[in-house]
């Protein structure tokens, strides 16, 4: 299900905004000063609808409202702060607590379908082992600064218990007394109905997701390159289209022959290629082969076309069943393969005195202008950010899903820059997702402020 629209009302308790989506064009664009919001609601929006409501909670609005294409709409709300969240010890903390509860609500137009409140996590549970299995061990970039208080370097926000264990539960090892987060069945629905995924402007390095011993926790987590990761991911991606390419294959060739022989005993002139047909089906299934080859997908090999008699009925007949066998054959490969050439396409017109190729073992590999092999952990920050996007964007998207890129213009030339939103329509048209964007620069946005650019106006501005 895609999103039409974005309302937040007293951000920061200074701004309200409205983004409506551009549901044609399916990219979006949000510009504005620095501090006018632009990456926060990227991360309300994928707290929403990831479960992340800790980045919610401590982000202060009034309201949050994102409008769905089927009419309905879910609202987010705070509840006033209580006044006396400021109280000692255990009721204390619970104050504290409910003070940054959310409500949500399902509505259409007026009318209220659903409801549910979302507290944040009980974390009396977690006070007993925060010592005996130390949080900063897991969580890259966090620092203990008092008995139950870290500081998160990456964004320098001073973190208690409660927060610590909302945000990063997902990288805590799993206790018996860890609580379970609850929201209503309605909202759990919504989440897998409106798919959303965030490319944060921290995208070059992520947590290494290895398996782990005991005493590997006695430092932080490892941290490794992103590029080197889609690599990997990639030639996962093209084994396993090879294992389907290798099933379908045995599959055909072992009924190749009760199909042959049915063809054989089939009355003259009925269903079998022409001639010419069968010469141009046999070209275009060859030209194919080459494409998937040139894409790293399949081994090149000698020539293989068929020089095809002009009257031998039989002969005709038995290429009529070996192409479309070819044909179901090659076209398990056709949506990776696409989105591979494009990917190849956008690379190799950007990148200077180099080139990518693909291998079904190591995913990306590129060369040299002098033919020299080159790490892809080895490009330059630019070409990193630039492959990484492209990367996640073809081949991690789920169709119809909405994808937020934050700042994508970091470390890009401004010549790339210029380019990068009809590269992002190129995408969008062959994969069919939306897409908003969160930028500073006018040469990202370029000539598309009219009709695909919203403002983030001030208070002043919006006043007027």
């Amino acid at each position: 299900m895609r999103i039409q629209r974005l309302q937040v009302e007293r951000l920061f308790g200074i701004f309200d905004h409205e983004i409506p989506m551009k549901m044609e064009d399916r990219v979006t664009i949000i510009h504005g000063p620095n501090g006018f919001g632009k990456t926060t609601i990227l991360k309300m929006v994928n707290g929403l609808f990831n479960a992340r409501y800790s980045e919610l909670r401590a982000i202060p609005f009034h309201e949050f409202r994102v409008d769905l294409e089927d009419g309905r709409s879910v609202v987010v709300a705070k509840p006033p702060a209580d006044a006396n969240r400021l109280l000692p010890g255990l009721e204390g903390r619970r104050k504290r607590r409910r003070d940054r509860d959310l409500v949500v609500r399902l509505v259409r137009g007026n009318k209220e379908l659903e409801r549910t409140e979302l507290g944040s996590p009980a974390t009396e549970e977690w006070e007993s082992v925060q010592f005996q299995m130390p949080f900063e061990q897991f969580v890259p970039g966090l620092v203990r600064e008092g008995r139950s208080i870290w500081r998160y370097i990456p964004t320098h926000e001073e973190l208690d218990l409660e927060e610590v264990v909302d945000r990063f539960s997902e990288l805590l090892p799993v206790h018996s007394s860890r609580p379970e987060k609850k929201n209503g069945e309605w909202l759990r629905e919504i989440q897998k109905a409106v798919q959303v995924r965030l490319i944060e402007s921290e995208r070059l390095r992520r947590i290494a997701k290895l398996p782990r011993r005991a005493r590997d926790y006695e430092g932080p987590p490892a941290l490794e390159l992103s590029v080197a990761v889609h690599s990997g991911d990639l030639a996962k991606a093209i084994q396993t289209k090879l294992a389907e390419y290798a099933a379908v294959s045995q599959s055909l060739d072992r009924t190749f022959p009760v199909r042959l022989v049915e063809k054989m005993q089939a009355r003259p002139g009925e269903s079998k290629l022409a001639s010419a047909d069968l010469r141009s089906k046999l070209d275009q299934l060859e030209a194919k082969r080459a494409r998937l080859q040139d894409a790293g997908l399949l081994d090149k090999q000698q020539d293989s076309r068929f020089q095809v008699p002009e009257e031998l009925q039989e002969t005709q007949r038995v290429l009529t069943v070996y192409a479309k066998d070819v044909e179901q054959k090659l076209s398990v490969f056709d949506d990776i393969a696409t989105k591979i050439d494009l990917l190849k396409e956008i690379v190799n017109s950007r990148f200077t005195f180099k080139r990518m190729a693909i291998d079904k073992e190591k995913g990306f590999i590129f060369n040299t202008q002098e033919g020299q092999p080159l790490s892809p952990t080895h490009l330059s920050s630019g070409e990193q950010h630039m492959l990484v996007l492209f990367s996640e964007l073809l081949f991690r998207v789920e169709p119809n899903s909405l994808v937020m890129i934050d700042e994508p213009e970091i470390s890009l030339h401004v010549s790339w820059q210029q380019q990068f939103l009809r590269d992002v329509q190129r995408v969008t048209e062959l994969a069919s997702f939306d897409v908003l964007i969160a930028t500073h620069s006018p040469q990202i946005i370029h000539d598309r402020w009219d009709d695909l650019t919203v403002e983030l106006q001030s208070p002043a501005e919006q006043v007027v």
